[in-house]
């Protein structure tokens, strides 16, 4: 019998104010405008159509949706069913797909229909057709009456229309697992960062405070939040959407960012908060240089940007902050961390190259080999303890074992914390290439790669890149006699991984330098490269 005394379900969030001030604005759209109380009733009418077909707690359901109102509809909706959430890369190709739904058990899937240039729902398809043991495919449209663009399968209209607005939470225990998150390894294959409604809502709560300092909340208007980081990534869902939503402001979604568009709508919607990488907040300077764009309105009502996922170079920050007016807050987190464990904290000077101190209830450390703490000012690998730890890797004890050691997460990162507890991230995971804010991992193209019936050999590395921080780069050994010209080699990996992935450089070779202990020797690539 559930022990109901424990429950937490992160779709409260959302419930929560719609029982308060259900008229406030909760998702924009362009035109498009929802209530918190239509969000929540949209989203109960999913979880009701989710119960009938059979999908609670438990179960898993993927998401592939672009930043538009259906995701925070859907996903609370699976949430509110006691179900998890596997939010889906928008640029998968269809062996990514099926990878994934086949790796996370998911029973169902939701997919926006797409456009002609990122038909999503036929890519999703091919996926799914691929995986017997996903049950379900449901479309979600923009023509709400119309039928689905996939034959055979019903649309999100179709499935709900019927269904009551009204629902009872699902009363979910706080380690019950809330959203599966894939993130690579530096080998194999993607693993499921199993985060739990603990996780995610000590998270978000963290989160609204670091923030609640340079937000004023004596002039009685509702906050607004600009979201252009996807929604499907970690940051975009707990910094930004989640965080929002449990603070009841409002969150204006942009499909993708754009520097014109994401202006604008600063504007428009009189944005006081936004989060970027640092290659947006370049472009964002480059476009006012080009453009003239008059940021003036702009200053007026942004009070906190933030930055994550890459370290922001200290002249861009800088010249971000003299002409915006606003302080840039650089944080650091994985997917397996909810991702936020450091952050430059209102209280504290943010110091440059560094991503601020621990967060509440989260311990970082930096230790030697043995697990040891090294002295501060020393080299040594992150490693974090605390409410917003992941509970694991699904259905991988070996890998969730190596991870935790000694009642620690090993992130693999290597830092350094000086004597007032700021860390500076110094190195990143062996081989892992940072790619404008997204994590890319050599091994998982590498095998991809290598299954080409022309190619003998192949290593892939990062590359030094002015706007993305790091390039994608092939070493290729061809089968002998055989050719093949880099466009050729280009437009066979676009068919092979999402648009972010695939390496935009290759360099045929006879042969790749090898180690000691027999791996390529991927070093003296990189420094070939450099």
């Amino acid at each position: 019998m559930q022990n109901t005394a424990t429950t937490l379900n992160l779709a409260s969030i959302v419930s929560h104010h719609a029982r308060l001030a259900p008229q406030k604005e909760a998702i924009v759209w362009g035109d498009v405008r929802l209530t918190y109380g239509e969000i929540d009733r949209l989203s109960n009418r999913v979880a009701n159509a989710l119960v009938e077909m059979g999908i609670g707690h438990g179960d898993k359901v993927a998401l592939c949706c672009p930043n538009l109102p259906f995701f925070p509809i859907v996903y609370y909706g699976i949430m509110k069913a006691g179900a998890a959430v596997v939010p889906l890369n928008v640029l998968f190709k269809p062996r990514e797909i099926a990878y994934h739904l086949t790796d996370s058990d998911a029973r169902a899937v939701f997919v926006f229909e797409g456009t002609d240039e990122l038909p999503l729902a036929a890519t999703v398809k091919e996926g799914f057709d691929q995986v017997p043991t996903c049950e379900k495919l449901i479309v979600m449209t923009g023509d709400l009456m119309g039928k689905s663009p996939i034959d055979g399968h019903e649309t999100l209209t179709q499935i709900t229309f019927d269904k009551s607005e009204h629902f009872d939470i699902y009363p979910t225990r706080p380690d019950d697992t809330c959203a599966i998150l894939y993130t690579s390894g530096t080998t194999g294959q993607p693993k499921g960062a199993e985060l739990t409604h603990l996780n995610l809502y000590s998270n978000v709560t963290t989160t609204f405070l670091i923030h609640l300092p340079m937000l004023d909340f004596t002039d009685g208007i509702q906050k607004t939040c600009l979201i252009t980081l996807p929604l499907f990534h970690t940051t975009g869902q707990t910094v930004q959407m989640n965080t929002q939503i449990y603070a009841g402001h409002r969150v204006v979604l942009l499909p993708r960012f754009e520097p014109q568009a994401t202006l604008d709508a600063m504007v428009a919607e009189g944005v006081n908060f936004w989060v970027g990488v640092p290659t947006m907040y370049w472009a964002l300077l480059r476009h006012v240089d080009e453009t003239g764009y008059d940021i003036s309105r702009v200053r007026e009502t942004m009070k906190v940007c933030s930055s994550g996922g890459a370290p922001m170079p200290v002249e861009v920050m800088k010249e971000f902050q003299e002409r915006f007016g606003v302080r840039v807050m650089e944080g650091y987190g994985l997917s397996e961390t909810s991702p936020l464990a450091c952050f430059n904290h209102f209280e504290r000077p943010s110091k440059p190259g560094k991503v601020g101190q621990q967060i509440f209830g989260v311990d970082v450390r930096c230790v030697d080999d043995d697990d040891n703490e090294v002295p501060r000012g020393q080299r040594g690998e992150v490693v974090i303890r605390g409410t917003n730890v992941m509970k694991g890797y699904y259905k991988r004890p070996e890998a969730t074992a190596e991870a935790f050691r000694n009642g620690w997460f090993h992130t693999g990162d290597i830092g350094i914390m000086d004597d007032e507890d700021y860390l500076a991230i110094v190195d990143r995971k062996k081989d892992m290439i940072l790619r404008g804010g997204y994590n890319i991992y050599p091994r998982e193209l590498e095998e991809v790669i290598i299954t080409h019936p022309l190619v003998s050999l192949c290593a892939v590395i990062g590359v030094p890149d002015e706007r993305l921080g790091e390039e994608v780069k092939a070493f290729v050994v061809l089968k002998p006699g055989c050719e093949m010209t880099a466009d050729e080699f280009t437009d066979w990996c676009k068919q092979q991984f999402a648009a972010n992935k695939y390496p935009r450089h290759v360099e045929f070779r006879q042969s790749l330098p090898i180690g000691g202990t027999g791996k390529i020797f991927k070093r003296a690539l990189k420094e070939g490269s450099a």
